[in-house]
């Protein structure tokens, strides 16, 4: 077991990427998906590197950094998670765990979750919901459009699949939001894989 969690401290993870945007983007969800992580961001190999590089619990890295030094990565092999734009990954990344960057929040948060759950979990890390004390049961359409939210559609794809207008749509989204008192697509996503109201399979 990780010296850290033996002494009561977060693990580490480490995300390298060069974009900026995409460290702070990732490590809100990661964050969320992860609570019990402490989670730090390095625009590139050489900053992990002064970092001491092996402290890290797991790391999250940009396809490019892990090819151009794949020396450092393929020797953990288990503990990374490459960031790629694609699907179907280059035969270089062959025995990697992959994240596909160009998909929908939802999407990403969820393969997060499996990803997760499947490492360490069969479900007992899966962060806690916070009840509200105001709390009210989602309606049946509530619980329909949050199902929809989670899978990435918009609203006007929402409002065709159920029927209903668009105007609607917001509105039972408004509602889902105050009732949970959650705002965040990435919120949102752990909450409907909690309750069973989607599942974790892309």
């Amino acid at each position: 077991m990780d010296n850290r969690m033996m002494k009561g401290m977060k693990p580490r993870v480490a995300i390298v990427d060069a974009n900026a945007l995409a460290c702070i983007g990732l490590k809100h969800m990661l964050q969320e998906v992860m609570p019990f992580m402490e989670v730090e961001t390095f625009g590139s190999f050489a900053a992990l590197e002064a970092n001491g590089p092996n402290v890290f619990f797991h790391y999250f890295v940009e396809t490019n950094i892990v090819v151009s030094n794949m020396a450092f990565f393929a020797a953990r092999r288990h503990k990374t998670i490459v960031l790629s734009p694609s699907v179907n990954p280059t035969a270089q990344l062959a025995g990697f765990h992959t994240l596909c960057t160009h998909q929908p929040e939802s999407g990403f948060v969820r393969q997060l979750l499996m990803l997760e759950q499947h490492a360490h979990g069969h479900g007992q890390n899966l962060p806690p919901v916070e009840k509200r004390a105001d709390d009210r049961t989602l309606t049946e359409r509530e619980v329909e459009v949050l199902a929809l939210v989670v899978k990435g559609m918009i609203n006007k794809e929402i409002a065709d699949a159920l029927n209903i207008s668009t105007t609607t749509v917001i509105t039972h989204r408004k509602n889902i939001q105050e009732k949970l008192g959650i705002k965040s697509v990435s919120a949102l996503t752990i909450y409907a894989v909690m309750h069973g109201i989607v599942s974790m399979d892309i």
